[in-house]
């Protein structure tokens, strides 16, 4: 490995563009999500097919990320193994992104059905190709202990402008004086959405560095002719990083906390409407808007710089335990935070919330990269960033996944009406107590998830200091 380009510190133009990598990896699906919802009220598309439009394209997306981590890790050019797929990767994702969403309200259910379909699955080809390697990057582009955490504290910080700018869709969407209809305004949209997706995704590619390929040793020879041997490697990665502990309790801990988040990610948007403004979702105008754009400030600009010392301080475990507690508090504070006498008291929460995805993502994927190197001394080369990525984030995605099915259960659950103009008294406590209870149990498993995890920062020097003498480095 080239020590100058692994070891020596970062500087902000690499960490600024690792971090507008993140930021299309924010902005792609959160802008996904807001136009999905209108394939049901713009296009009309039946419930049930929207519902596969959504769950088939993600199984595909879950099966491909693996084998695109496998394909990056073994990958031999003369421009790396991860930058010349990132490069490709923003541009067919960028443009694939805006096709997605060129569809008329005048076309058949069907032809918009079909059309969606192979889009998304060509959109999510190209956002693999991109995403995969990306991440894996983020881990080899220093083997510093404190300084990846302060990458991946950068880049989450870059990466929350996108849920600045999310919210607003909505606004904008809704908004006759920008859009003559939903339907214009989704199209244009996308096609601004995919621009500014396509131009900040190149970024990583031009800017960051590699480790030195030379020092990357028994890659597999990745060709058409011997797919099955290669698929046959991918298991066998799979395995080993299976029989990771660590790595396995950050997928756990990353699991439940942030599978408990998103399954009450849109509860707070049902209480301040039916709870603060009695069902009146004019009265309730930008304030679900305003709730998100302030919590993704906070995160960015406060809480990751906290972090991102607090690691630096105790270690990144503590870090973890600190912060995930904090957000237990924030959630509790819910309960007053949330008052229909003084609506501004609802930002008081934010502050301890955004301690918990905040830390989740900057130190997991910090601590993954430590893992990283766990797995060449116990494994041996090649190394498996873009594997290990992979993995990680299909983790993620299915805590989404499942997020989104157990959150409408919850919702059946309680009795809340969705089409109805006010929820009963009943409903709304539930609802409430839901949006407080469920974070904060999967939050505290999490805690005692990584309670004893044991990759510090003394073992991580040591694990560092035994493959530099192994490599036959200086």
């Amino acid at each position: 490995m080239n020590q100058a380009g692994s070891n020596s510190k970062l500087t902000y133009v690499q960490m600024a563009a690792f971090g507008s990598g993140h930021l299309v990896n924010n902005l792609f699906p959160g802008a996904l999500g807001v136009f999905s919802f209108f394939l049901l009220t713009t296009f009309g598309m039946d419930p049930f097919l929207a519902g596969l439009l959504g769950g088939i394209p993600r199984i595909y997306d879950a099966i491909t990320d693996p084998i695109m981590g496998y394909i990056s890790d073994n990958t031999t050019s003369r421009w790396g193994r991860r930058r010349p797929y990132i490069f490709i990767g923003a541009i067919t994702s960028g443009i694939l992104f805006a096709c997605l969403w060129q569809m008329d309200t005048a076309n058949t259910q069907t032809y918009n059905f079909w059309y969606f379909m192979l889009f998304s699955l060509l959109f999510l080809t190209g956002n693999t190709i991109y995403s995969t390697p990306l991440i894996g990057l983020g881990y080899e582009m220093t083997s510093d202990y404190n300084e990846r955490t302060k990458l991946m504290g950068f880049s989450q910080t870059i990466s929350q402008l996108a849920w600045m700018i999310v919210p607003w869709l909505w606004v904008m969407i809704a908004n006759p004086d920008l859009y003559a209809n939903q339907g214009i305004a989704i199209r244009s949209l996308s096609m601004w959405v995919g621009g500014a997706c396509l131009l900040l995704g190149i970024m990583p590619a031009m800017f960051c560095r590699e480790i030195n390929q030379d020092a990357i040793t028994n890659r597999d020879t990745i060709t058409l002719k011997n797919i099955f041997h290669n698929m046959n490697g991918l298991w066998n990665n799979m395995k080993l990083i299976s029989k990771n502990t660590p790595f396995v309790k950050l997928c756990m801990a990353t699991f439940l906390v942030f599978n408990g988040f998103q399954m009450v990610a849109s509860f707070s948007f049902f209480i301040i409407v039916y709870y603060l403004f009695n069902g009146s979702f004019e009265n309730a105008g930008n304030w679900p808007a305003w709730f998100s754009t302030i919590g993704a400030i906070t995160t960015a600009f406060f809480i990751i710089p906290i972090i991102t010392w607090m690691s630096n301080k105790w270690g990144k475990r503590k870090a973890f335990i600190i912060s995930t507690a904090i957000s237990i508090i924030g959630y509790i504070l819910k309960w007053w935070g949330f008052s229909p006498d003084n609506i501004w008291m609802m930002f008081i929460p934010i502050p301890f919330l955004s301690f918990g995805l905040g830390g989740l993502f900057t130190l997991m994927m910090s601590m993954t990269a430590d893992v990283c190197d766990l797995d060449e001394l116990n494994n041996g080369m090649p190394r498996k960033e873009g594997t290990f990525g992979a993995i990680y984030w299909w983790m993620v995605k299915l805590g989404q996944g499942l997020a989104l099915v157990l959150g409408g259960l919850v919702l059946k659950f309680i009795g809340f009406e969705g089409g109805a103009a006010f929820q009963t008294q009943e409903t709304l406590i539930q609802l409430r107590l839901a949006d407080i209870l469920i974070p904060s149990i999967t939050a505290g498993l999490a805690i005692l998830v990584m309670w004893n995890y044991d990759l510090d920062e003394e073992k991580a020097y040591a694990i560092k200091a035994e493959l530099i003498q192994r490599r036959g480095e200086l």
